[in-house]
């Protein structure tokens, strides 16, 4: 999809924190049991059986919510150009896959929260896994039909793949180890564009409030997977915070396949002198999930929403140079 047409990126986004909101308030309802031994989350419902009311209440909530949000989103975007018959476009190239890897991430905490509400409804554990993975494939799938009829855009296949495997990763994990033993994290910090032509084109791209640029900024964007090492070294003497993360980012993107645009005035650049490089990194990362916070709240926010801690990282790019940062996020 276009980072230029924030529509469906920020609905994701809405979707994603009002489930997470949904998630740290029912969590108070569910006691969390670490086995040692096995290093495996167990999670146990106070209701010994599903739920009825709140499974109905959930069901509603979703159906209700997301019937709005589409309705809202085609009268407010979709209506607003022609439609067309049901056609695809083929934007596996943009922005270095930075986007389709958005896509995945995306798809995997979608699973995640929904299948935590269903677990919270009383819902047996593989089932929630299931559902909410596959909750999570539907909800951003019906946008890639909205685009399918918009003679502007067009279903994007390669969407579909990313968000596939987002929710594979989350039930895939859960059929192989019973946990999540991999993390997918996302981090994103400030660019500074030079002034100019620069300048200008990241602000029409990537907006200039500071939602905006942290959400649609690929320049700016890290995906991680980050793993716990304990969780596959369970004899192991290493703390169970301590995890291994492999990130992925992008910069000197100035449009979706290549640095030539027109502005608003017609005028035509072409800067393919700035590089489009991929960027790859390594770092220490730490699971807050595993640490007690003495505080019912923040242990269940941070088992709930966990994100790369800033760590030293090691920087190796498409072009071969490389870079330590003290710090990155």
């Amino acid at each position: 999809m276009y980072c230029l047409e924030p529509k469906t990126k920020f609905l994701k986004l809405a979707i994603l924190l009002v489930a997470c909101f949904i998630v740290l308030k029912s969590s108070k309802a569910q006691d969390t049991v670490w086995s040692n031994k096995n290093f495996i989350q167990k999670t146990t419902s106070i209701a010994p059986s599903p739920n009825k009311g709140r499974i109905i209440g959930v069901t509603s909530g979703y159906a209700l919510g997301w019937t709005a949000s589409l309705l809202a989103l085609n009268e407010t975007w979709y209506s607003g150009f022609p439609k067309s018959k049901l056609h695809s476009f083929d934007d596996s190239g943009e922005w270095l896959q930075i986007d389709k890897i958005g896509h995945a991430w995306s798809s995997y905490r979608l699973s995640l929260v929904y299948s935590s509400i269903l677990q919270w409804s009383g819902v047996d554990k593989d089932k929630s896994v299931y559902l909410g993975a596959a909750s999570g494939i539907l909800s951003l799938s019906v946008i890639e039909l909205l685009d399918g009829y918009s003679a502007k855009w067009g279903f994007s296949w390669s969407d579909m793949g990313a968000n596939a495997f987002g929710s594979g990763m989350y039930a895939g994990q859960h059929a192989l180890w019973g946990e999540q033993r991999i993390a997918f994290k996302f981090t994103s910090h400030k660019n500074i564009y030079p002034d100019g032509m620069l300048s200008d084109r990241a602000n029409s791209l990537y907006g200039t409030s500071v939602g905006a640029r942290l959400f649609k900024d690929y320049n700016a964007q890290t995906y991680w997977l980050s793993a716990n090492l304990k969780s596959f070294m369970p004899e192991s003497r290493l703390p169970k915070w301590l995890n291994l993360a492999v990130g992925y980012g992008a910069r000197g993107m100035y449009g979706g396949f290549e640095n030539t645009w027109n502005d608003d005035n017609g005028n035509y650049y072409d800067r393919s002198d700035i590089p489009r490089l991929r960027q790859f990194y390594l770092s220490p990362d730490i699971d807050l999930g595993y640490i007690d916070f003495k505080s019912k709240f923040w242990n269940t926010f941070f088992k709930a929403v966990r994100f790369k801690v800033p760590l030293p990282t090691l920087e190796v790019n498409s072009d071969g140079s490389t870079k330590f940062h003290a710090f990155y996020f």
